[in-house]
């Protein structure tokens, strides 16, 4: 289970936690750091004193915010970074008790059936024909029902790991994107990487900051 998990969280990851932070003032850098300037063109001059005033110019002031760096790029290491994410972890563990309790509604199904084809067995001999085609039938149709169940447990279990690890991405990449824009990244990458330097690598804050925010929300 533990194995088919890791799957699933790596076939999502791929897509969903490679996150493309094109920061909402991506395009205005440029344009907040020309002065726009404004000129006032005076009233018609009534005496010679305001009709050698000069004319007034009045800057705006530099949005400062959107001067954010947005060429910085960086990565993080998935499997690193939801190993070590206690939502994932917290996650884990409520799915693995759901899932010992799917296990043994699993084994309670197959000892059940296990049972009545014993007991046929030891009476077989002792039966008619008749009763033996009957009791042969009625564990068939046993049998079947048996494998309808469980094929709805295993199901159920994938529906359920899915949509839990959905949930947690879901947090994690809303959480990787404030840390984005707030630390001026216009894009970071995760998933399989063949290379990347060193100083780009910012799974380690980026961790604590996903930790940070989930204690806080648990309390």
């Amino acid at each position: 289970m533990k194995n088919s998990l890791q799957l699933a969280i790596n076939a999502v990851l791929a897509v969903a936690v490679a996150v493309l932070f094109y920061l909402h003032f991506a395009s205005k850098p440029a344009a907040a750091t020309k002065k726009a300037a404004v000129t006032t063109t005076p009233a018609a001059p009534t005496d010679s004193a305001s009709a050698d005033a000069p004319d007034v110019v009045e800057e705006e002031p530099t949005d400062v915010a959107a001067v954010a760096d947005t060429n910085k790029i960086a990565y993080v290491e998935s499997g690193k970074l939801l190993d070590g994410y206690q939502g994932m972890k917290d996650a884990r563990r409520n799915f693995e008790t759901k899932a010992r309790r799917w296990e043994a509604q699993n084994k309670t199904l197959v000892q059940g059936f296990q049972t009545a084809v014993q007991q046929y067995q030891q009476k077989a001999e002792s039966m008619t024909q008749e009763q033996r085609a009957a009791t042969e039938q009625q564990l068939q149709g046993r049998q079947m029902q048996v494998a309808q169940e469980q094929e709805k447990l295993q199901r159920q279990a994938q529906e359920e790991e899915a949509k839990m690890t959905q949930q947690v991405l879901d947090r994690a990449n809303k959480q990787i994107e404030k840390y984005g824009k707030a630390h001026g990244y216009r894009l970071i990458l995760s998933g399989s990487l063949a290379y990347g330097r060193k100083d780009l690598d910012i799974t380690t804050p980026v961790l604590k900051y996903l930790n940070d925010e989930y204690r806080a929300g648990k309390k």
